[in-house]
């Protein structure tokens, strides 16, 4: 099975069309042996008439069947009517041999952020229900789902991004195909691709890129391969194959226990659960015993030196050596010196073979976080200094999207991150923001983020939480451990690379 994704095409009569570039791809997709065409959305550059008109007749130049969907431009001036007019459904089923394409509107009306909420979402859990015996389940929709490199500050990832992950990933969905920032890019995700296209035709490209288009094959081994194929023939080439087996055994000898809390946040308030973080603290102690604590931030409701002097002592009391990173809440106020004075600068530390890099994120009195363009020139050559060995990134912001959690408090560059952690092929990812614990694998790279150690306005299901990471010399197992009864869940276990 061969398919042709393009995207944000911009129709329009004014500049931002490049109407050579879409007939150049068009041209090449008619001659090429393509089952099928998807368009992700942003057909149109404003939503107008004039424009939906002009895109119907470009439309029907590709002689290919075609799944439309809307992009937040298509909805600009109320034109989700005219989609619907000119296009076709927003929301909608194409089946084929073996497999399914799930196309859902992720568009809100005049805004560039994306969400697939409320009905839309339940219609989608529902219709991968009823196809779930396909072999190649495809959702598509027009936002990004995780973030992306090279596409400047991040903000308009799905509001529920980290929900529809799951969602797919529960499904086993073979692959989501989006566009919406103009830059081509496909990730693996756990057993899940994830195939963003660049612009099909429209003057907006990043940092001098050229336009293009995707080619995707499905094979009959589930083998999943994405071409980026630009106008300038340049081709890019990414393929993946199922994980088997999907269950794992840990074995080896254990190298590293560590124990991961966030979001403690040690206050006077009614929200802070002192008896909850005294019994984690013991339970530490006495029966985890791990060889390290990493504190992923938020030590501290607000950052005041009655705060501080509270979280100290719960702190000091653990046994094991501890590595802290501040979080937003841990630099309001005097935080800054307060953090500095009480629990000092978070710094490199090297444990059986294991190398923890701790990665300064939270930012004045915001909860978003940036690790900017020199952090990140200094985490990747931290990241190549002590290559071959097990390398542990330590931060506050998450760099995924984290169910049931609004995704307005990732790294401000998520993306960029992303691509240095992916790259270098960081062993671990430890973050703590979102109030939800949870833990994916991305690329070669598992990334975990930890739920609410004591705080009471969480998102987790599961209640207030810590995790348990035991590193094997053939694989990495991770553990949800409830505060307050001890009580423990799987939430992941990968094997380490070769």
């Amino acid at each position: 099975m061969r398919i042709a994704h393009i995207s944000d095409t911009h129709i329009t009569n004014e500049g931002a069309f490049k109407g050579y570039a879409y007939d150049l791809i068009v041209e090449e997709i008619n001659r090429g042996n393509f089952d099928f065409v998807i368009h992700t959305g942003d057909i149109t550059n404003q939503g107008l008439r004039e424009e939906y008109e002009q895109a119907a007749y470009q439309l029907k130049k590709i002689k290919k069947p075609l799944v439309v969907l809307p992009g937040n431009h298509d909805v600009r001036n109320v034109g989700y009517k005219l989609f619907e007019e000119f296009i076709g459904p927003l929301n909608g089923v194409y089946e084929f041999k073996e497999g399914v394409v799930i196309w859902v509107d992720s568009t809100i009306p005049d805004l560039s952020d994306g969400r697939i909420g409320g009905n839309k979402f339940r219609w989608l859990k529902e219709t991968l229900e009823e196809y779930s015996d396909r072999k190649f389940k495809i959702v598509a929709a027009h936002h990004h789902l995780v973030p992306l490199p090279d596409t400047g500050r991040e903000r308009n990832v799905l509001f529920n991004a980290g929900d529809v992950l799951d969602l797919l990933l529960r499904n086993e969905v073979t692959l989501y195909t989006c566009g919406h920032k103009h830059v081509p890019n496909v990730y693996r995700v756990e057993d899940l691709v994830i195939d963003n296209a660049g612009c099909t035709s429209c003057r907006k490209t990043r940092r001098g890129d050229v336009n293009s288009y995707n080619i995707i094959e499905l094979h009959e081994d589930g083998s999943v391969r994405v071409n980026i194929r630009r106008v300038t023939g340049d081709e890019i080439e990414k393929e993946h194959s199922p994980i088997k087996p999907k269950i794992f055994v840990p074995g080896g000898r254990r190298v590293l226990r560590i124990v991961q809390v966030s979001e403690s946040n040690v206050s006077d308030r009614i929200y802070f659960r002192k008896r909850t973080l005294d019994n984690v603290i013991r339970m530490i102690n006495e029966r985890l015993k791990p060889d390290l604590v990493v504190h992923n931030g938020d030590v501290v409701d607000a950052g005041i030196e009655r705060y501080y002097d509270k979280a100290y002592g719960y702190y000091k009391s653990l046994s094991a050596p501890k590595i802290v990173v501040p979080g937003h809440n841990d630099i309001t106020y005097l935080g800054y010196e307060l953090f500095q004075e009480y629990f000092g600068e978070p710094e490199i530390l090297e444990l059986n073979g294991v190398v923890i890099i701790p990665v300064l994120s939270a930012q004045y009195e915001t909860p978003i976080g940036v690790v900017g363009r020199m952090g990140q020139r200094k985490l990747r050559r931290i990241l190549e200094e002590y290559e071959g060995k097990f390398r542990i990134v330590a931060m506050h912001h998450n760099v995924i999207p984290i169910p049931k959690s609004r995704e307005i408090g990732f790294l401000e560059d998520a993306g960029d991150v992303l691509k240095v952690l992916t790259e270098e092929r960081t062993e671990l990812v430890l973050t703590g923001h979102g109030g939800n614990a949870y833990g994916v694998k991305i690329e070669n790279t598992p990334i975990v983020n930890a739920g609410s150690v004591s705080w009471e306005l969480h998102r987790n299901p599961f209640g207030n939480s810590f995790n348990l990471i035991d590193i094997y010399t053939d694989m990495v197992v991770v553990w949800e451990v409830q505060s307050t009864w001890g009580s423990k869940k799987l939430l992941g276990i990968w094997k380490r690379k070769s």
